[in-house]
């Protein structure tokens, strides 16, 4: 068994939102967690303000432009490989088309419809800071869409 790192991953998420619908991104085959859905972003870079990450992430990612806005939440959570701090915005889509670079699948998704993906772990404390109903029993938070 590998050790574990004690210093959790900085990482940031994007929560974009028009129109009712969440913006999320599946994560494709051979990365890790392949097929679980997140808000997107990416890990931060030594030097670099959660907001500049985000805005660099969603640009490598997507193609897109984004103002990074509020702090929603800051979460941990404890992976067996790694703690992962995970660190949420709303963000607004300023311009560029959503085109995936390191997903296989994005869409836009009603609250409801988010509480029926197979959500990351990390990214399920977002969910509900935003309003997602989710299922009481946690295996139901991992069906595949």
């Amino acid at each position: 068994m590998s050790p574990v790192s004690l210093e959790p991953l900085q990482v940031t998420a994007a929560v974009l939102r028009r129109r009712g619908r969440f913006f999320l991104a599946r994560r494709a085959p051979g990365k890790n967690l392949a097929g679980f859905w997140e808000f997107p972003g990416g890990k931060i870079e030594s030097c670099e303000s959660p907001q500049t990450c985000l805005m660099r992430e969603m640009a490598e990612e997507f193609g897109i432009r984004v103002k990074v806005q509020d702090h929603l939440i800051t979460t941990t959570y404890h992976y067996p490989e790694r703690a992962v701090t995970l660190l949420a915005f709303a963000t607004r889509h300023l311009r560029g088309r959503f085109v995936p670079t390191s997903h296989d699948c994005i869409g836009w998704f009603t609250r409801a419809e988010i509480g029926a993906l197979k959500l990351a772990p990390a990214d399920v404390p977002i969910a509900q800071a935003v309003g997602v109903p989710l299922p009481e029993d946690s295996s139901a938070i991992t069906r595949s869409m």
